[in-house]
């Protein structure tokens, strides 16, 4: 067998940021009331290990191997990472009043589909795969997020299913749909697009074109403008999907999706100093 190659590798996130992970590692850690040296890592070393993961999507036996760890415990290392950071995240009701403190007129409401590796599962029958979108036709799960009116990604939610739709996800949401309809006023709007159209009276969506027919030209005009006004909603999703490689495909499983994407949030907060 050949001698390993050994290379040197830079992670596209600033220094403050991993010290902010090591610290709630730290933390955590203390809580716990982990001894010293019971660890194979440090906070700092399991910080770099948590953000390789997020960043790059490294396989986790090439962090295991990196690490001199176990599978087991790079996966224990890893969830406890995502956990401590998910833990960080902004709930909706602090989203919203810092939404309305920041001085925003509307917010953006968006589903968006975080893929998984083929996870099979049963659904409501025989013939239904849980975790199968037959919208994007593929396996994932449904996250909604709420954006400011540049796109900047305020909050994530738990996820749901793939098979459901964005107005099933937000319906089932505890208190979701309630708390957006309680911010709303005459000065301040949720914008949501089509998906959404079950809801359209809590929620500001489009009108949609009848079956056979066109709208009236108001309802065109307003249409125009809502599309021009929501354009950027999709900014949040992207976002967090080009920094954060492992949202691309979740190898995890499709539970955890909703506290991957919180821990990225807080990541993407923290290392551009910037919440709303």
């Amino acid at each position: 067998m050949s001698d390993p190659v050994i290379y040197t590798a830079v992670l596209p996130i600033g220094e403050p940021t991993a010290a902010f992970v090591s610290q709630l590692l730290a933390g955590e850690r203390a809580r716990r009331g982990t001894r010293r040296g019971r660890r194979a890592l440090g906070c700092y070393r399991q910080a770099v290990l948590v953000l390789r993961w997020f960043l790059d999507a490294t396989r986790v036996a090439q962090l295991a191997a990196d690490n001199q760890l176990s599978s087991s415990t790079t996966y224990r290392y890893l969830h406890e990472g995502i956990d401590v950071l998910a833990a960080a995240a902004p709930g909706l009701h602090g989203a919203l009043l810092a939404a309305r403190a920041a001085g925003y007129t509307h917010v953006h409401l968006d589903g968006t589909l975080i893929r998984t590796d083929r996870s099979r599962a049963l659904g409501p029958n025989v013939r239904v795969d849980l975790w199968w979108s037959g919208k994007h036709r593929h396996h994932g799960g449904n996250i909604q997020a709420l954006t400011a009116p540049d796109g900047w990604p305020l909050w994530t939610s738990q996820v749901r299913p793939g098979r459901e739709h964005d107005t099933t996800c937000a319906r089932t949401h505890d208190g979701l749909l309630d708390t957006l309809h309680d911010w709303t006023d005459q000065t301040h709007v949720v914008l949501a697009d089509l998906g959404y159209e079950g809801e359209n009276t809590r929620l500001t969506c489009p009108f949609k074109a009848p079956a056979g027919g066109g709208l009236p030209v108001d309802q065109r005009a307003y249409n125009m403008l809502h599309s021009a006004t929501r354009a950027l909603a999709e900014r949040g999703n992207s976002l967090l999907k080009t920094t954060f490689r492992a949202l691309r495909r979740v190898t995890l499983c499709p539970w955890r999706i909703g506290a991957i994407t919180a821990a990225a949030l807080v990541l993407l907060h923290h290392d551009h100093d910037r919440t709303t």
